[in-house]
């Protein structure tokens, strides 16, 4: 492996970036007891390909000022994401996907390094994370994520099943910032 980079996407980079979500997604949600099926997620993103791929193009060019998103390169390779919310009242990490192998290789812990160098630390930090994504729940608790208890479903992430993921928020206290 390449030493990874971590830096801001270019133009370019948008369709590698479409592809570690696709990937990260199909890898991540279909889920036998909450009904979401690779087909949901085919259709999230293949039949959506081109619309998504146009608003990740616009968010590259023309990032929103509350927002950082940042990407992880192996080589010339896109292998992960970052995104990064700054509201009023706490930060929130939407996002942190690494292709499925590339993963334990410390990649998300590099994006995570970069977020913390952007984030406000006198302010609390929430992820919110599907309940069954495991892998990802004791990533961020290896981070210094809690659970704070909270569960709830967003009409945003109804897939053609009916289905949706549920999720679950997690939290790190300003306070817990070292």
């Amino acid at each position: 492996m390449t030493k990874i980079k971590i830096e801001f996407p270019k133009l370019e980079d948008a369709e590698a970036i479409q592809n570690v979500f696709y990937k990260s997604w199909l890898d991540t949600y279909p889920n036998d007891k909450v009904g979401i099926t690779i087909d949901d997620v085919e259709h999230w993103y293949k039949d959506a390909w081109e619309e998504k791929l146009n608003k990740l193009r616009s968010r590259i060019n023309n990032p929103p000022e509350n927002q950082s998103f940042f990407i992880a390169k192996d080589g010339d390779n896109v292998v992960g994401v970052c995104r990064i919310m700054k509201h009023a009242d706490k930060n929130q990490l939407q996002a942190i996907y690494v292709l499925p192998d590339h993963q334990r290789r410390g990649i998300g812990k590099l994006l995570w390094d970069r977020a913390l160098e952007i984030i406000d630390p006198s302010k609390n930090t929430i992820v919110q994370v599907a309940t069954y994504n495991t892998k990802a729940i004791e990533f961020y608790k290896k981070l210094g994520f809690e659970d704070t208890g909270k569960r709830f479903s967003d009409e945003h992430f109804r897939m053609k099943s009916g289905a949706i993921i549920p999720e679950m928020e997690l939290e790190i206290k300003a306070q817990n910032f070292e």
